[in-house]
C-alpha cells in the first residue's frame, strides 16, 4: 500500500514537473522614461547597460517599437491590446489615469491559465480596488500605484494594499522583492512584472552611480543641444547604470534556478526621455508625438523558442504585446474586446509571413501623429519620409500629396473614434457633478470604497479636490499633499462611490505646525459625520537627503508625516462627496494632509 501511495505521489509530482516545464516564464521590465537612446545597444557610448543589451543579444530587437507619449496611457495599452482612449485612460493623475474595470489585462490572462502574478514598482492604473493591480490579474503588489513618486530612498510604498516604510533604494527595493517573488514561484509557472520607477524624476541616483557621471563630459548631444541640461543627462544615465544592473540581479537569478532557458523576458519603455538629451538624432522628447517621443527599445529573449541575435524592421507598438505574448505562450487571452493590437510572432521566429503594412496612432493632448513602415504624419499634418529623414526636417507634402492626403484622413477618422468612445464614456457618468472648487481636473469617475476582499482604501491628495485657500503642495498631483488649510470655508473633498454598507476606520497622514495642534476637523459622508482633534502636533523637517540634482518645478519636496486616527464613521452604500473641513482652528492653520485611509471593519 506505502508503495502505491508513494508511486502515485511521485507520478503527480513529475507530471507537475513536466508541466511547470512545459509553460514557460514570463519576466517583464518596464522602464520609466527612458528613451530609445539611453541604452549601449542603440549605440549610446556614454553608459554600459549590458544586462539589458543581453536580452536584445541572445533574443530578438524590435527595431521599430512604438509607446505613447507619456507613462499610463503606454500601461493601459500593454495591459490590453488596445488603444488607450478605449480603456478610459485620459489622463497621468487626478483618476484620470485609471483603466477602465470592464478592460482585462494580460495579467488575467496569466492568471487564468494558472500562473503565478506579481507586480513590483510603478503601476499607474488606478490605486483603489477594483483598479488596483490585485484587482486586475496580479496575486501580489509592491509598489506606488500612482505615477511620480516623490521619495526614492527608503520611501513608503505599498505592500499588498497596506503602506510600509521600505530601507534602501527604491528601484533596488522593488527588484528584492521580485527576487523573492521568483523564489517563491521557481517551481510552477509565473508572471513576474518589474515597472521601474527610473529614470523618471526626481534626480535622484545612488552615490556610487552617480560619482561615475557627475563629471563626465557629454559627447553624444541631443537634436537640440540648445535644450540639453548636462547635469541631468548625466542623472539619467547613472539611474538606467543602477537600472541595468538590477535587470542583471533577476537576470542572475533565473540562471541560478536553471529558468533562463524557458523564460521569456521582455524589456520596454513607456515614453520617450524626459530630457532632451542624446536619441540617435530623432525629434522630441517625452510628451511629444514625434519619433523621438515615442520610439522605445522592445527586446524579447526566450532561449527555447525564439531566436538569438534578431531584428524584426517591421512597425510595432505596446498594443502588440499582449496578443504577441498570449499567442508566443500558448496562453488564452481573457476578455474579447476587439485588439487593436497585432500578434507578432511570426516575425519574432523570423518566419514568412504576410504582413501587409499598417499604421500606428500616437496621441496626448489633443495631438495626434501617425506612423507608417516609411513614414510619419506629424500633429500639424506635416509629412515626413522616416527612411531619408529620420530626424523630420523637411516636410514632403507636395512631393508626395497623396499618401499625405490618406494619412490625413485616416488621422481624422481615428481621431473622430476615440472622441466618439471618449463622448460615450463621459455621457455614462454625467451624473458625478463637480466636487469643488478646484477646477475640473479630478476626472468625474467616483472613488469605489468598501470592498471585503480589500478593505482598504486610501485617498491620496492627489484624488482630492480642494477648495477655498486649500492647494496642492505642487503643480504635479501624484506625489503632492493639501496645504494652507487655514479657513473654516476651506475644504477638501472626494468623490466617492461606496461598495458596502459599515463601519470604517479613519486615519489621515499629516503634519502640523506645533502651536497650531488641536484644531477640530468634521470628516462627512451625507449624513454620516466624524469628528476628532489634531494632535499631537508633527512639524517634521522636508527631507534635504534624497535628490541628486534640485527637483524640477512643479514637484513637491517631501516629509515624514504622521498617522492621526481620527475613529470610524458608519458609511452607508451610496455614491457621494466625502468632505473635509476645520470646525475649530485655534492656531494659523489646520494641517498638511497627505492620504485619509478608509478601512472597512469586520
Amino acid at each position: 500500500m506505502k508503495t502505491a501511495m508513494y508511486l502515485t505521489a511521485l507520478c503527480v509530482f513529475l507530471c507537475l514537473q513536466v508541466q511547470a516545464g512545459s509553460q514557460p516564464n514570463l519576466v517583464i521590465f518596464l522602464a520609466d522614461d527612458a528613451g530609445w537612446g539611453d541604452y549601449s545597444h542603440s549605440g549610446n557610448t556614454q553608459l554600459r547597460t549590458s544586462n539589458i543589451d543581453s536580452i536584445a543579444k541572445g533574443g530578438v530587437s524590435l527595431d521599430r517599437f512604438y509607446v505613447c507619449p507619456v507613462c499610463a496611457p503606454t500601461r493601459g495599452e500593454f495591459l490590453t491590446g488596445r488603444y488607450h482612449p478605449r480603456g478610459g485612460v485620459r489622463g497621468v493623475s487626478t483618476g484620470q489615469e485609471r483603466l477602465d474595470l470592464d478592460e482585462k489585462t494580460i495579467a488575467d490572462a496569466f492568471k487564468a491559465a494558472g500562473y503565478a502574478t506579481g507586480a513590483f514598482g510603478k503601476w499607474h492604473n488606478g490605486s483603489q480596488w477594483p483598479y488596483h493591480p490585485m484587482a486586475r490579474g496580479f496575486d501580489e503588489y509592491f509598489g506606488h500605484t500612482s505615477g511620480h513618486w516623490g521619495e526614492y530612498f527608503d520611501a513608503p510604498l505599498e505592500e499588498n494594499g497596506s503602506m510600509i516604510r521600505s530601507s534602501g533604494y527604491i528601484v533596488d527595493v522593488c527588484t528584492d522583492r521580485a527576487l523573492g517573488f521568483i523564489e517563491k514561484n521557481k517551481d510552477k509557472p509565473f508572471l513576474c512584472y518589474v515597472p521601474f520607477t527610473t529614470p523618471h524624476s526626481p534626480w535622484a541616483a545612488p552615490v556610487q552611480d552617480w560619482q561615475r557621471f557627475k563629471d563626465k563630459p557629454i559627447t553624444q548631444s541631443a537634436t537640440d543641444p540648445n535644450k540639453e541640461i548636462a547635469s541631468e543627462t548625466r542623472c539619467a544615465l547613472a539611474m538606467l547604470e543602477n537600472q541595468d544592473r538590477n535587470v542583471g540581479r533577476v537576470l542572475a537569478k533565473l540562471k541560478e534556478h536553471k529558468l533562463e532557458e524557458n523564460t521569456l523576458v521582455l524589456y520596454f519603455s513607456d515614453n520617450g526621455p524626459n530630457t532632451m538629451r542624446w536619441t540617435g538624432g530623432m525629434k522630441g522628447k517625452k510628451g511629444t508625438t514625434d519619433e523621438g517621443g515615442v520610439r522605445s527599445v522592445c527586446y524579447l529573449r526566450w532561449p527555447a523558442k525564439l531566436p538569438a541575435g534578431h531584428t524584426v524592421t517591421q512597425i510595432a507598438g505596446a498594443i502588440d504585446l499582449l496578443p504577441t505574448l498570449t499567442s508566443l505562450t500558448g496562453v488564452k487571452r481573457v476578455g474579447d474586446k476587439p485588439l487593436d493590437g497585432r500578434d507578432l510572432s511570426p516575425l519574432l521566429l523570423n518566419k514568412k509571413a504576410d504582413w501587409p503594412d499598417r499604421m500606428l496612432f500616437s496621441t496626448w493632448a489633443g495631438n495626434v501623429s501617425v506612423r507608417t513602415q516609411n513614414h510619419r504624419l506629424d500633429n500639424y499634418g506635416r509629412l515626413y519620409d522616416m527612411v531619408a529623414d529620420p530626424g523630420q526636417t523637411t516636410p514632403i507634402n507636395e512631393k508626395d500629396p497623396v499618401l499625405a492626403n490618406k494619412l490625413v484622413e485616416s488621422v481624422q477618422s481615428w481621431r473622430q473614434e476615440m472622441l466618439d468612445i471618449g463622448n460615450v464614456k463621459k455621457t455614462k457618468i454625467q451624473g458625478a457633478k463637480k466636487i469643488g472648487g478646484g477646477g475640473n481636473s479630478v476626472d468625474p469617475r467616483p472613488i469605489p470604497v468598501g470592498y471585503r476582499e480589500f478593505p482598504i482604501t486610501m485617498l491620496p491628495a492627489r484624488d482630492g479636490e480642494p477648495s477655498g485657500s486649500v492647494k496642492r503642495s505642487s503643480g504635479a498631483p501624484n506625489c503632492s499633499y493639501f496645504v494652507n488649510w487655514t479657513s473654516k470655508d476651506d475644504r477638501m473633498v472626494w468623490l466617492l462611490d461606496v461598495h458596502t454598507q459599515g463601519r470604517y476606520e479613519v486615519t489621515m497622514d499629516y503634519t502640523c505646525k506645533l502651536p497650531d495642534a488641536g484644531s477640530t476637523i468634521e470628516l462627512s459622508f451625507q449624513d454620516a459625520r466624524l469628528t476628532g482633534k489634531v494632535e499631537p502636533g508633527w512639524d517634521p523637517p522636508l527631507y534635504t537627503n534624497q535628490d541628486t540634482l534640485p527637483r524640477p518645478d512643479g514637484e513637491s519636496q517631501m516629509k515624514d508625516f504622521h498617522t492621526l486616527k481620527l475613529g470610524t464613521i458608519a458609511l452607508p452604500s451610496a455614491s457621494g462627496a466625502l468632505t473635509l473641513r476645520a470646525l475649530n482652528i485655534p492656531g494659523q492653520s489646520v494641517m498638511d494632509v497627505r492620504r485619509v485611509t478608509l478601512t472597512l471593519l469586520p
